[in-house]
């Protein structure tokens, strides 16, 4: 096996994984093969494809976020607070939102930075606050947007199928993979991952590179809590509730090692689209519960962690 293909097979197997996965649903299922159905993948799963990518830094740095989803419901929350009752712009409103985002993630970030805390316990925390603070912030729990012209204007976006919540989970993808793979934060990340101790002799900035992986973290699933609104037509409190899990399973699906230092934010966009059609089948079956998406997933993660697993030693026995 060349050193090409050794680096890369999680990735070729998350990708054998899919086609084989869609041509099947797409034998079984009339219309599944439409361009309006594969667009729908991406429309129907923005909001966890962004909560991915972010998680991706998070893993490849061998940490792990557990507030995204309560970020997202936060999110939304405060974006529909400022527009409905605050009287602000969506133009306004976004930055504002998208900053308060990135500055929970970085609090975070710095938390664990510097007092040397487990990043689970951390956002664990942030997990408990975020979502605390959505629950409070009205006692509706959920703020009707659907009326607002901007919120309207914008979920009637639509580029061949592409609605505007798939287009910004698109754009965040090419992002995320040009940040990795082109600048001096993207190495600083993998480096941490491999490891920090090394990354720190080598003169990396660890310090700010990890207060700004759980920045993007949070900013990712700010901007996911800002598409819910635009494609549901509200905030919601209760919203994204465990979404944290399907991300991790997304990431790690998509082959990106959980200890870190390895992975691709294009295996996160394959895992997202794998999970994507898991979920979509019910609905085209009919009579097939929609728990056995949670059991295909399940059963999915386990055999790409034991793979990774299987990999690392294989690794170890070879040097």
């Amino acid at each position: 096996m060349t050193a090409a293909l050794r680096r890369n097979w999680p990735l070729l197997g998350t990708a054998l994984v899919l086609v084989v996965l869609y041509a099947a649903a797409s034998l079984a299922f009339p219309g599944f093969a439409s361009l309006y159905q594969f667009a729908h993948l991406f429309d129907d799963n923005a909001t966890l494809g962004l909560a991915a990518v972010g998680m991706t830094f998070v893993i490849l740095s061998g940490g792990i976020d557990l507030s995204v989803g309560a970020v997202i419901a936060l999110a939304s929350m405060v974006l529909a607070l400022l527009m409905k009752d605050g009287g602000w712009s969506i133009w306004a409103a976004v930055p504002a939102v998208l900053a308060m985002g990135a500055a929970l993630g970085a609090c975070m970030g710095a938390i664990i930075h510097v007092f040397r805390l487990p990043p689970f316990l951390v956002t664990l925390a942030g997990m408990f606050l975020a979502r605390g603070a959505a629950l409070l912030l009205t006692p509706d729990k959920r703020i009707e947007m659907s009326s607002k012209a901007e919120i309207e204007s914008l979920s009637s976006v639509l580029i061949q199928n592409f609605n505007l919540p798939a287009m910004v989970f698109l754009a965040a993808v090419a992002l995320a993979w040009a940040a990795l793979r082109f600048t001096r934060f993207g190495r600083t990340v993998y480096a941490i991952g491999s490891d920090e101790s090394a990354a720190r002799l080598m003169g990396l900035p660890t310090a700010s590179t990890r207060i700004g992986i759980y920045a993007i973290s949070a900013l990712c699933a700010t901007a996911g809590g800002i598409v819910q609104v635009i494609g549901t037509g509200a905030g919601d409190a209760s919203a994204a509730l465990l979404l944290e899990l399907d991300a991790i399973a997304a990431v790690v699906i998509g082959g990106t090692v959980l200890a870190g230092g390895r992975g691709s934010v294009i295996g996160t966009l394959l895992g997202v689209l794998i999970l994507a059609i898991i979920t979509a089948i019910p609905s085209y079956h009919g009579t097939l519960n929609s728990w056995w998406t949670k059991i295909a997933i399940g059963l999915l993660l386990l055999v790409f962690v034991l793979l990774q697993r299987l990999s690392q030693r294989w690794a170890a026995g070879k040097t």
